[in-house]
């Protein structure tokens, strides 16, 4: 039995017109996210020793796994997570600015909400090639605003990620070509603060990040 399912999306493939398409939401999901399901599951078969582990115990102590699916888990387990998350960030009916204590973090450490929106829109349109641009909980529980490349993420170097911003070309490339910009704009208009509000809520005062997406 696989150890990892792809989870539900959690809203219809066309609720995020005219921001995102249906056709690129179809084949994010199906195509691009059951890939990394299926890879990580693949590379884990073999190792019975593992089974028990989270995904974020996984990603958070990769150093730690047989050399021999070291990458494997680091590429596939990343990509799962990373979209895992994505999908509750955009999914749709929350508020559409941050909300109660990350509301008031966001003014206090990043300058106010404006300043954080340009400062997360500068990371994702100048990331060169693919990656995410993040917004996470730091060592000292602090906002910081950053990227990372490929599929990986904050909890592999110690950070918790409370919002990620997927500028890889199959995100957007059916729709907007090569403007970035405009979809990085566009996809402000989906965010669910009401969500990540929460997650940031939830992860504020505990030492460690919990074993679930």
């Amino acid at each position: 039995m696989s150890k990892f399912v792809l989870p539900p999306l959690g809203f219809p493939f066309d609720a995020l017109e005219p921001y995102i398409d249906k056709e690129t939401m179809i084949i994010h999901y199906t195509k691009h996210h059951q890939t990394y399901v299926n890879n990580l599951n693949a590379a884990l078969e073999g190792h019975p020793e593992l089974s028990n582990l989270s995904l974020t115990k996984l990603l958070s102590n990769l150093r730690a796994l047989p050399k021999d699916i070291r990458t494997k888990v680091q590429n596939n387990g990343g990509g799962h997570y990373n979209h895992s998350l994505f999908w509750k960030i955009l999914t749709p009916g929350g508020s559409t600015q941050p909300v109660g204590n990350l509301k008031k973090a966001i003014e206090h450490e990043l300058n106010g909400f404006e300043a954080f929106k340009m400062q997360l829109s500068d990371a994702a349109a100048n990331h060169f090639g693919s990656g995410w641009a993040w917004l996470v909980l730091n060592r000292q529980k602090k906002l910081q605003v950053t990227s990372m490349n490929n599929q990986d993420n904050p909890v592999m170097i110690g950070k918790i990620p409370l919002l990620g911003l997927d500028v890889w070309e199959h995100a957007y490339y059916l729709k907007y070509q090569n403007r970035r910009p405009e979809y990085i704009k566009n996809v402000f208009h989906l965010f669910n603060w009401d969500f990540v509000s929460k997650r940031y809520d939830k992860v504020l005062n505990q030492s460690r990040i919990s074993g679930n997406v």
